[in-house]
């Protein structure tokens, strides 16, 4: 017996669901960018492709094959839950990797003793010329060492940035992916009724570094 008009669509209607719900569960995120903290490489508005699958363990070859993951590595842009509020979702940078000690010195980081190239860190004021070494975290931060399985992350905007200078280091298993590529970007301010005018078209589909 033939299955009804209605029957067929209705059984691809609910796979079409399940499939959409277990890429949204397991495979991809959106994520939006809600501050200016990764400025200005990523900015307010811009509307991110998160893959939650690179930093998955696989069990098996055929599993690396098929979804080829990775560790995660210093420079990664990633999503995580805010330590402190786990219901909350951060995006910052991966710069300190477990066992790393680090130490910040007038806003240069220094990784095992030795400064980091970081082209993508803006600083919104230039560090301090005072002689003796300040509580501004902005400025000194340090010397510490990075546990076991966890990292220590900062934003782009070393100026302006609620990171592990502030809340510690982040445990490994609040990762949730590695972000991607923007694939939506609206001016912070702009009006839904001229969607066009606060579209940022350069941005869109730019990989996220």
């Amino acid at each position: 017996m033939k299955k009804s008009v209605v029957r067929e669509y209705s059984e691809s209607l609910i796979i079409a669901v399940v499939l959409a719900l277990f890429v949204r569960t397991w495979v991809f995120q959106a994520f939006k960018i809600p501050t200016g903290s990764m400025e200005p490489n990523l900015l307010i508005g811009d509307h991110l492709i998160v893959n939650k699958m690179i930093f998955a363990p696989s069990a098996t070859g055929f599993e690396r094959l098929v979804v080829p993951g990775r560790e995660i590595r210093r420079g990664d842009i990633v999503v995580f839950k805010y330590p402190d509020e786990p219901e909350r979702d951060f995006i910052k940078r991966v710069i300190g990797m477990p066992g790393d000690r680090l130490e910040l010195r007038r806003k240069t980081m220094y990784i095992n003793g030795t400064p980091l190239a970081e082209s993508y860190a803006h600083l919104s004021e230039p560090p301090s010329e005072s002689a003796g070494v300040t509580q501004d975290l902005r400025e000194f931060y340090g010397p510490v060492t990075v546990p076991p399985s966890q990292y220590f992350m900062m934003g782009d905007t070393r100026d302006n940035s609620q990171d592990s200078r502030y809340w510690g280091f982040l445990p490994e298993h609040y990762v949730k992916g590695r972000a991607l590529f923007i694939y939506f970007s609206f001016e912070a301010g702009g009006s839904l009724t001229h969607m066009l005018q606060g579209t940022r078209f350069e941005r869109l589909f730019d990989s996220v570094k």
